[in-house]
């Protein structure tokens, strides 16, 4: 382990300095940017952009279609059940009775 030793702020200014002096000398040392792997680059992601999107409005419109199917689905099964209960005779209620009972009885006195 490193002894510690206690260095002066200009040994530290001096250490920082250099330190910088070494990141910058690395920069210049990079390589430059190849122009064609450069623009190959955009184009593989602009390509990898354009299928993402056409999946999502792929998965879009079928994630719409499963849910217009399903309101189609609720909306038979609800015209169904309006025709089954279209369907049931209604009970009648006491004026109709009434009614039907005096149509009935004159049925009958007409045909004496």
């Amino acid at each position: 382990m490193k002894a510690y030793t206690n260095t002066t702020f200009q040994d530290r200014a001096s250490q920082a300095a250099e330190a910088k002096q070494r990141k910058i000398e690395m920069l210049r040392k990079k390589p430059p940017v190849d122009r064609a792997a450069e623009e190959a680059r955009v184009a593989s992601q602009a390509r990898r952009e354009a299928a993402e999107a056409e999946k999502r409005a792929n998965r879009k419109a079928a994630e719409e279609a499963a849910r217009q199917a399903a309101l189609d689905e609720k909306k038979a099964a609800e015209d169904a059940e309006a025709e089954r209960l279209a369907k049931i005779k209604p009970e009648l209620t006491e004026e109709e009775r009434k009614a039907a009972r005096d149509a009935r009885y004159a049925a009958r006195k007409a045909r004496r």
